[in-house]
């Protein structure tokens, strides 16, 4: 007997030096987290639902039923005598008290929806206790919380929680009930590998997603700012073509009335003016292989299209002012014809 107490006590020593050597490891699991992730408890969950909806449609049902014999002893009350009365109010009485006891036996703290709930949640809680034993004894953990019970927890760092691991535990073996030895070997190996690489890394999904977010968004300025750029771009091509384009049309267009027409044809010089200001300062924007050549050539142009344009301006004046005087020649010689006409007439 002393012999057996001396190899407990031996065995607790080293089991306390262990645990101080490495530190103390604690883990927590989220219950709710994992019941929600639980295929068979969603389902029967689902279930519950669908009664628990009949069970509030009946009692709506039967409501309505006692309001409306409620509504009509009002309006029939001057109608009866004083034992049907008493015989209708004995009957919403009871009704309202079968009602209250159906819904208590349904909805009540002992009611068909929380015993249901527990019968529904037991059998996967153990489950998840078995699962939360056995990667507490191969991955050494001292201690291991239910972060959704009534203990109060401060704080909880991610890496800290299994509960993604007792979901996998828990699919494993729903998935090793259909497999065949060697699949279940392979499928071993591979878990084993996949809960190495967590123990050793428990921080790389958080890192990598870290990092993911970084060049999502360095992308997404890349992208913004080459959008800009094409934005720019594009309006400074819009713009060229717009000024080409009014240029033209100043060329090419006719106005009926020919005194609108002087007046516009005075006016376009300054607006072509203006234009080629524009359109020369756009041109001093684009890089540049040689500035002083293309300054030069620039000037000539521009100096040579004004030449062009003031000599058109002045042949279309006089042309108008002759097409203007020969108007009055005419109209001249027509009155007198008229006054000629008339005076033989007369």
């Amino acid at each position: 007997m002393k012999k057996l107490i001396f190899l407990l006590f031996l065995t607790l020593t080293s089991a306390s030096i262990e645990a101080q050597s490495r530190g103390i490891r604690i883990g927590y699991i989220d219950m709710e987290y994992i019941l929600q992730n639980v295929p068979d408890y969603t389902e029967a969950k689902n279930q519950l639902e669908q009664k628990a909806q009949k069970w509030k449609l009946d009692i709506e049902t039967k409501k309505n039923e006692i309001n409306t014999l409620k509504e009509a002893l009002n309006n029939e009350k001057v109608l009866l005598t004083k034992e049907l009365i008493e015989e209708r109010e004995e009957e919403i009485t009871f009704l309202e008290n079968e009602l209250l006891a159906y819904q208590q036996k349904r909805f009540g703290p002992t009611g068909d929806l929380v015993v249901q709930k527990a019968v529904l949640v037991k059998p996967i809680q153990d489950q998840v206790f078995t699962a939360v034993q056995d990667i507490a004894e191969v991955k050494k953990y001292d201690f291991i919380l239910d972060k959704s019970s009534d203990l109060t927890i401060l704080f909880a760092a991610k890496r800290h929680d299994i509960s993604d691991q007792v979901i996998r535990s828990l699919t494993r073996a729903s998935k090793r009930e259909q497999m065949s030895k060697k699949e279940l070997k392979a499928l071993e190996e591979k878990e084993r590998i996949q809960d190495y690489a967590e123990d050793v890394n428990p921080d790389k999904e958080a890192r990598k997603k870290i990092l993911e977010d970084r060049q999502k968004q360095r992308d997404s300025i890349i992208e913004s700012r080459k959008s800009l750029a094409e934005q720019k771009k594009k309006d400074f091509e819009d713009k060229r073509k717009k000024l080409i384009e009014e240029r033209a049309a100043k060329k090419n267009g006719t106005v009926s009335d020919k005194d609108k027409q002087v007046n516009a044809e005075e006016g376009s010089e300054t607006t072509d003016k203006s234009a080629e200001a524009v359109e020369e300062k756009s041109k001093s924007d684009e890089p540049k292989t040689d500035a002083a050549e293309t300054k030069k050539k620039a000037e000539e142009e521009r100096q040579k299209k004004l030449d062009e344009r003031k000599k058109q301006l002045e042949e279309r004046k006089q042309k108008i002012l002759a097409d203007r005087e020969a108007a009055k020649k005419a109209k001249e010689e027509k009155q007198n014809e008229n006054k000629e006409e008339n005076k033989n007439n007369n």
